[in-house]
């Protein structure tokens, strides 16, 4: 199992080939090596469906690891979410507010350093700390000192990136309107991101979880600091609403426990299942793109319901 998590973890975050993604249905405009002061450039590729900008003020769904989100043939395990592919036929068949998708590409062996959130990684001690930069390392996810920059790429994300997005498209603006996704580390940069600036993100989908935060292992301290920080840093319900879901096989198989041992931690903050919140088990699927591909239509649906059902 140690094994796998690991080749699964680094594989992750290797980066593919950059061409433009081909995509079935609307198109792609890149914000190539999109600069920043506050973490290393990566490319942005901005979603825009069939008919923009017609139908706008369009939604904004902001998704990590980008570069895994349009076209398996430019991917580095030939899976893609085909994010074209559903987002359009549900925009089209009007099962979802017409959205863009903003898809951020991560940045390889940085990757897990911008998606572990650091409240989390700070309440450790020292040597928690160093034990965690040494298995950060064998996985290729080494850490600048012993510290990780998941701040820095928020503030990437809400003090750079959203600007040029507001400046360059026809969308809306405001918390009711901008969404986060991401899965595995990218389900925690997403919930970081909603915890963070809860002004900024009204919702956020977090599939399949990482919740071991890293190695997972019995007696690894990850677990326990990540439900500390959501009991503490969740903003209260009433405003933003959180979608959760897992599989039960490959990596996402240690995942059910740990996501029970979070859900009374939502409750407990006024979440309601079935309304503001949602965690949902899908027996029989993997850890993989693929398998997000197959239900992502779902979250879709629960972040961006249609104006006449809300």
């Amino acid at each position: 199992m140690l094994a796998t998590s690991l080749l699964m973890l680094a594989l992750a975050a290797t980066d593919p080939p950059a061409p433009l993604p081909q995509v079935a249905s609307g198109r792609i405009e890149r914000l190539a090596d999109f600069p920043s002061t506050h973490v290393p450039p990566r490319h942005v590729d901005v979603w825009l469906p069939e008919g923009y900008p017609d139908d706008g003020p369009y939604d904004v769904l902001y998704m990590h690891d980008g570069q895994m989100l349009f076209d398996a043939g430019v991917t580095w395990n030939r899976q893609e979410w085909q994010v074209d592919e559903v987002a359009g036929r549900l925009i089209a068949e009007g099962a979802v507010r017409p959205f863009i998708v903003v898809g951020v590409w991560n940045a390889g062996p940085r990757r897990w350093a911008e998606y572990f959130p650091q409240p989390a990684f700070e309440s450790l001690d020292a040597a928690q700390r160093t034990v965690i930069a040494a298995q950060a390392a064998e996985m290729k996810q080494p850490l600048a000192g012993d510290g990780v920059h998941s701040r820095d790429y928020l503030r990437f994300l809400v003090e750079e990136l959203q600007p040029v997005i507001a400046q360059r498209f026809r969308i809306a603006t405001g918390p009711a309107h901008t969404a986060v996704m991401g899965s595995s580390m990218g389900g925690l940069a997403s919930l970081h991101a909603l915890s963070t600036y809860p002004r900024v993100f009204g919702a956020a989908a977090c599939l399949s979880t990482h919740w071991p935060g890293g190695v997972p292992s019995e007696d690894s301290p990850l677990p326990a600091a990540l439900r500390a920080w959501v009991a503490d840093q969740l903003p209260e319900a009433g405003a933003h609403r959180l979608w959760f879901d897992h599989g039960d096989a490959t990596l996402d198989a240690l995942y059910p426990p740990l996501q029970g041992q979070v859900d009374p931690l939502i409750a407990a903050k006024g979440y309601v299942q079935g309304q503001d919140w949602i965690t949902r088990a899908f027996p029989g699927t993997d850890h993989s793109e693929k398998s997000w591909a197959a239900r992502l239509d779902q979250p879709l649906r629960f972040l961006f319901p249609p104006a006449d059902s809300q």
